[in-house]
């Protein structure tokens, strides 16, 4: 049986039936959230039995909105690596720094989880077809779920879009479609079109399942930790659903009391030339405002309107943490020293977080003995690389080559 007791509005609290096909609340609509009869579920699980069973988002079984017996449209994905960053903590003189490398996903980013989870649940409950407005790893992700089922999808991107998620989504059978404008304007084209296709609409948050895919880092990273959560996460905010899930997950365990103390401090990371949540922060507001013209070259941060931005600044604050916004050279620099330093090629929105790191550390916002969680949330390998040096040309006899290694490396 489903350990799901309702599905409830984040604002107005309004009860919604969970055997139904939910977008946003019926009645204010703002986004919803799946509740759990939690003391149920901490009867019906161990953390032993946890242990036993295989990888995966789904080893958290009684704490996903599935019914029994239904089986999840999968790839594989969750069961990531926690990878402690001992050279990049020297660097900036820290003590404990750690990354939960998403890039290690089925479609090589974070994207897995939400999506797997929101079309698994939308089929269940009757979804024929999907459209998704994405800036990137969102569609790609949508595309391989839908065929792993073998449910169509329509995916509606910016023109800007790195060309591998598009390739990625065609490949996978998708219909793709590029536009002038932001995600915020793919956004409108797929209101109107899922409606009129009979499709679900499987934008960022405002459906209740993705954050249920999302809120498994979380559930992944206390039990990777001992079960136990770090003092600070850090974590790179475009639609914001991890930042939201993440600390949802953590409260569930809470409540069951597998998890004790106070929550990390979450901190928002975000572009220079895309920060709505890092301005509607700074200003005290209670939500986010569109950010107009948006510019980074990290797609997944190129979001102007964050449906949940409400959400998102409540979790800033409540839990004494921030938010930072970080340039491209930054970016760039940022991406680069976490590969020589820690052989992870990742993301550029994955890079801003370190380079926000040490924009914290100078300011005095962290301590250097904290321990730190960067979400590292897709692979570089998604990406078109920067320009690089060309390789040294070798030629000769084996002595000469030999000879030219050597000078090259300085031995």
């Amino acid at each position: 049986m489903s350990f799901v007791s309702h599905v409830e509005c984040t604002i107005c609290g309004h009860r919604h039936d969970p055997a139904r096909l939910l977008t946003v609340c019926e009645t204010c609509g703002q986004m919803l959230a799946v509740r759990y009869d939690l003391e149920r579920v901490r009867a019906s699980v161990t953390k032993d039995a946890l242990r036993g069973r295989p990888p995966g988002m789904y080893r958290f079984r009684e704490l996903t909105p599935l019914d029994d017996g239904e089986a999840p449209v999968t790839l594989g994905e969750g069961g990531t690596p926690l990878l402690a960053l001992p050279r990049l903590a020297a660097h900036f003189g820290m003590t404990t720094l750690w990354a939960k490398d998403e890039g290690q996903n089925p479609t090589g980013s974070f994207k897995a989880r939400g999506l797997g989870m929101a079309i698994t649940r939308s089929r269940t409950l009757g979804a024929k077809g999907f459209v998704i407005p994405s800036a990137g790893n969102a569609g790609g992700a949508a595309a391989a779920y839908g065929a792993r089922c073998g449910l169509p999808v329509a995916v509606v991107v910016p023109r800007s879009t790195p060309a591998a998620n598009i390739a990625e989504a065609l490949i996978a059978g998708a219909h793709v479609f590029t536009l002038e404008g932001s995600i915020a304007t793919a956004g409108t084209v797929v209101a109107r079109a899922a409606p009129a296709l009979g499709w679900f609409d499987l934008s960022t948050l405002k459906e209740p399942y993705r954050l249920e895919g999302k809120k498994t880092i979380g559930l992944e990273l206390a039990a990777e930790l001992g079960w136990r959560m770090p003092d600070v996460l850090l974590y790179p905010t475009g639609g914001g659903t991890g930042l939201v899930g993440i600390p949802k997950g953590y409260a569930e365990l809470k409540a069951m009391g597998w998890l004790a103390g106070a929550l990390p401090r979450f901190f928002a990371v975000q572009a220079d030339g895309c920060a709505p949540v890092v301005k509607a922060f700074a200003e005290g507001a209670e939500t986010t405002a569109a950010w107009e013209h948006p510019t980074t070259h990290a797609a997944g941060l190129r979001v102007p309107s964050p449906f949940a931005g409400r959400q998102m600044l409540r979790v800033l604050r409540e839990t004494g943490g921030g938010a930072v916004a970080v340039g491209e050279d930054a970016i760039r620099e940022a991406q680069r020293l976490v590969a020589r330093v820690e052989g992870i090629w990742t993301a550029p929105e994955s890079a801003a977080l370190v380079a926000a790191l040490g924009v914290l550390l100078d300011r005095g916002a962290l301590a250097r003995d904290a321990e730190v969680v960067l979400v590292f949330t897709g692979s570089g390998l998604k990406y078109e690389p920067p320009p690089l040096a060309a390789p040294t040309d070798l030629a000769g006899t084996e002595a000469e080559v030999l000879a030219q290694v050597r000078r090259a490396v300085g031995a």
